[in-house]
């Protein structure tokens, strides 16, 4: 049973009310031995002068009053005073290892001092070392050891499409609704439903699945089957949404900006039989869930027993770098190479270089082992502020990849989104930066850098237990 049934499940006399608890003193950040360096630069009022005068209006800021970072240590962030946040969000899910991780940093240094920058037209040993380094990291005998490099997750993703298309001599894509895969052009055509993106109209070939959402969607926590009886909707897509033919179906394995909505088990195992048999090749967008964060897995798609035919990848990558990667088998590589195709930056010197550096520290440090441990620990707390407070509807999510989906009510599901805004801003005002998501931006995104300590865990959950109670008396 999840935590949410398991509440929902219990009488309302047994629930306290949100803002019963007792006063209480306001928390502490872990200690850390650490003295960010003394700011010099412009103030913040100058700094945001200058964006509202030359930068697009389009760039938004998380909070009411904007807030500037100008330093970072491993899983804390400084403001321009010298205050102290921990970053619960990682920049958006890019810090893996820990803000200016130390061996990170290092390699990054020495590149920059031999060559900064050369293209693909020539050798260079940092990609072909990174290449063999990141595909050993996939299951044996899965034929995913083809890599090309490129600057972002967008990219990677175009990559993808474009890759499937070529291959399969098919053109429609299927997506699922909620999801979010990039910010050009084609990436955006595979985002449906969205209220903060542009939507690009179907006819460029993508069809959208409904979102197998089981606290919200027809088939709930206590469906066995509700993966399979979710991946139907796909089947008849491919059978009456398109040509009877597909190039290929893409998902995260746990979406991210989605608001950390997990696939059910069996979906994507029953989704990839139906894609293949039409023709089709199966994407896992593991930008948000890949490099171990889901505790249980180095890749998300493993926690689903299946094997994707191409992988995409970005952020945790680099821990932060602009660096992303589409990983394939050669047949499917093979697909580009009638043509002449190179990207000047994807798989630069520096770049790859602080890639190899993330990915020796993540393997090394057994990072994934890590996630798994304070994950938990962060998961049962929630649970148990679930049932403290009203406001919480369900808590899901696997290993430092968290979501938390704040309600009106628990019977109707009515999205609280201004309770999550003002958790957000007291979450802040206690010293930690957490994001968040879904369709109606009702879900706390909790997605830290993986060097998070348990004491940072227990912070967390304290300053969440004030911030939730009390924007749930403010609203």
């Amino acid at each position: 049973m999840s935590a949410a049934q398991y509440t929902n499940s219990m009488p309302d006399s047994t629930l306290a009310r949100d803002g019963d608890h007792a006063e209480m003193s306001m928390p502490a950040l872990p200690e850390y031995d650490f003295s960010p360096a003394p700011y010099s630069g412009p103030s913040k009022a100058e700094v945001l002068s200058m964006r509202r005068e030359f930068l697009t209006p389009a760039l938004i800021t998380m909070y009411r009053d904007p807030l500037m970072i100008v330093q970072g240590s491993m899983q804390y962030l400084y403001d321009e005073t010298g205050r102290r946040y921990l970053d619960g969000f990682a920049g958006i899910v890019s810090v893996s290892v820990g803000h200016c991780h130390r061996r990170v940093i290092e390699a990054v240094r020495q590149q920059n001092e031999l060559l900064q920058h050369t293209t693909t037209i020539y050798l260079h040993p940092n990609i072909a070392q990174f290449g063999k380094k990141l595909a050993a990291t996939f299951p044996k005998n899965s034929g995913l050891d083809v890599v090309y490099f490129l600057n972002s997750g967008s990219e990677a993703n175009d990559m993808a499409m474009m890759m499937a298309r070529a291959h399969t001599g098919n053109f429609d894509v299927i997506a699922l609704r909620n999801a979010y895969h990039g910010g050009s052009a084609g990436t955006m055509a595979l985002t449906a439903h969205s209220t903060w993106k542009y939507n690009i109209p179907h006819t460029i070939g993508v069809q959208h699945a409904v979102l197998p959402d089981r606290y919200r969607g027809v088939y709930g926590y206590d469906d066995p089957d509700a993966g399979k009886k979710y991946a139907q909707d796909v089947q008849s897509l491919i059978q009456h949404g398109t040509s009877g033919q597909i190039a290929a179906f893409i998902a995260e394995p746990i979406q991210g900006v989605g608001g950390t909505v997990e696939m059910p088990p069996g979906y994507l195992a029953a989704v990839y039989e139906h894609v293949r048999g039409a023709g089709g090749l199966c994407i896992s967008d593991e930008v948000q869930t890949g490099f171990g964060r889901t505790g249980d897995a180095f890749w998300g798609f493993e926690n689903h027993g299946v094997t994707p035919d191409i992988v995409t990848m970005a952020k945790g990558i680099g821990n932060g770098a602009p660096l992303a990667a589409c990983v394939t088998r050669s047949e499917i590589a093979c697909s580009l190479s009638s043509r002449t195709h190179l990207n000047t930056f994807g798989g630069n010197p520096v770049s790859c270089a602080q890639g190899m550096a993330t990915l020796g520290v993540l393997l090394d440090d057994d990072v994934q082992g890590h996630a798994k441990l304070v994950g938990t620990r962060l998961l049962d707390g929630l649970r148990d502020l679930q049932r403290a407070h009203r406001s919480i509807g369900d808590v899901r999510g696997k290993g430092l990849m968290v979501g938390v989906e704040l309600v009106v009510d628990r019977q109707s599901k009515e999205p609280a989104s201004a309770v999550a805004v003002a958790v957000l801003e007291r979450c802040r005002e206690l010293g930690l930066l957490i994001g968040k998501g879904g369709y109606s931006g009702n879900v706390l995104r909790i997605k830290p850098p993986m060097c998070l300590s348990e004491a940072d865990v227990d912070f967390m959950l304290e300053v969440l237990d004030i911030a939730i109670g009390d924007a749930a008396r403010s609203v």
